[in-house]
């Protein structure tokens, strides 16, 4: 089966996550920059959780492009993508309602990282439906830049329990990685 409806079940999934994530933000009951102020850490969570949302909704446009054909096991890893992106509007409630206690920092990365790993098997679920030579294997290849993420998520969830602020900066330096444009896949498809 081709990969329209995969693209197109994901885009509606993903603007249902973003719209649950700014529904959650409270409005601050005063109209000064005091009251606003006191919102700006859940803030800044909000803008670091829908830049990786969008992230992860870019790379999954830019791989169904380069995706001829999918099957059960796409659909499958995809969806357990979807699934740990769909818990990031809960674990910012709760970064929220704990005060980025260590535990809701730590599974704030668990939630992402997750959702990377859902990401590579998603990628790995096309280059086995699709071949070794397809142009996702070849843009993909060795995946140097999953592969680091992942373990800087494996570093920052034990961090938070000891330096919440070396996890929140091990997560931010993830994002920034990633605000690197990749043109492995584009690069594929023009060869």
């Amino acid at each position: 089966m081709s990969s329209g409806r995969l693209e197109a079940f994901t885009d509606g999934v993903v603007a249902i996550i973003i719209t649950i994530m700014v529904l959650e933000l409270k409005v601050p009951q005063e109209g000064t920059l005091a009251a606003l102020s006191d919102s700006l850490p859940i803030l800044l969570a909000y803008v670091l959780s829908f830049i990786n949302v969008g992230l992860y909704w870019n790379n999954h446009h830019h791989l169904m492009h380069a995706t001829d054909r999918i099957d059960g096991r796409v659909l499958w890893a995809n969806l357990f993508l979807l699934f740990w992106l769909s818990l990031v509007p809960f674990v910012i409630r709760w970064l929220n309602a704990s005060g980025f206690s260590p535990m809701a920092t730590a599974s704030y990365g668990v939630v992402l990282g997750m959702a990377a790993v859902g990401y590579e098997l998603t990628e790995r679920a096309i280059i086995a439906c699709n071949g070794a030579h397809s142009a996702v294997a070849k843009a993909i290849g060795r995946d140097w830049k999953g592969k680091i993420s992942l373990a800087l998520y494996v570093i920052a969830v034990p961090a938070a329990f000891f330096a919440r602020s070396v996890a929140i900066i091990l997560y931010i330096v993830i994002l920034l990685f990633w605000l690197a444009p990749d043109r492995r896949i584009e690069r594929a498809l023009k060869n």
